[in-house]
């Protein structure tokens, strides 16, 4: 537990974003078309970046992954992103608070589910919301609500169950939701909760114990972003994604229709 909380706390979000943006601007070419993504889409979305430059030859993405509310805060800061490829809804509207998105390009692409998983080989019997409750439960991860939206997702639900304050008496924050699935995968905590989509990816490590409700849907929205100096490739990125072709590479993932 001491072992997650130091790197709990070399990851607060700020220093976090400032670091990550500046190590990315280094890494990206001004004729790369980057698309800044959600964790949760990492397979599915290098998966739609090489469908997309195999149409496109000449074209390279370079994808940039993390939670949506640091990528969102990378690219206030100024960070190179053409597309920003958000897990909810709140983070993409910072952004557009912000100013920094191209509003009018704005298009829901995917939608996902909620999901408490554990290790594929727990012992103990978890198959409500109600059960974390157990003494033999002592570690629950799940991303940081201030900066994670499956973290909002998460604590919504929770509260509206009524178990928020119990779960997250035993919370261990994730910095993103592939932090929390390997907490998890690894053992170091008795549950957490991710997206089904992120569940799927290490079914030999993880197995699903609940089916979490949602209170809000938990849909994916995507947008080009208004300082792109690519601004055709990213249109056309984002076109691909919601084509038919774009749609089938997101299914075979495990995302819904939004």
């Amino acid at each position: 537990m001491q072992s997650i909380r130091r790197k709990i706390v070399k990851m607060l979000f700020v220093p976090a974003a400032g670091m990550l943006c500046l190590a990315f601007s280094a890494s990206a070419q001004a004729a790369d078309l980057v698309v800044s993504a959600a964790s949760s889409l990492t397979d599915a979305f290098k998966n739609v970046a090489q469908a997309y430059e195999a149409k496109n030859p000449g074209t390279k993405i370079v994808l940039n992954f993390g939670a949506s509310d640091v990528l969102m805060q990378q690219i206030v800061n100024g960070a190179p992103a053409d597309v920003f490829a958000s897990a909810d809804q709140t983070a993409m509207d910072k952004a557009v608070g912000e100013k920094v998105i191209a509003a009018a390009t704005r298009k829901d692409f995917a939608a996902n589910q909620i999901v408490m998983i554990v290790p594929s080989d727990s012992k103990l019997n978890l198959s409500t919301l109600q059960d974390l409750n157990q003494p033999g439960v002592k570690r629950i991860a799940y991303g940081n609500p201030a900066s994670v939206p499956v973290g909002r997702y998460t604590k919504s639900a929770l509260e509206t169950a009524g178990q928020w304050d119990a779960v997250s008496a035993k919370g261990v924050l994730a910095q993103n939701v592939r932090q929390a699935l390997d907490y998890v995968a690894r053992g170091e905590v008795e549950a957490g909760f991710v997206f089904a989509t992120d569940a799927a990816i290490m079914a030999d490590k993880v197995k699903v114990a609940v089916r979490v409700p949602a209170t809000t849907p938990v849909t994916y929205p995507i947008a080009m972003v208004a300082g792109s100096k690519q601004q055709s490739q990213a249109a056309g990125f984002i076109a691909y994604v919601l084509s038919p072709a774009g749609q089938d590479i997101l299914a075979k993932y495990g995302f819904l229709k939004p």
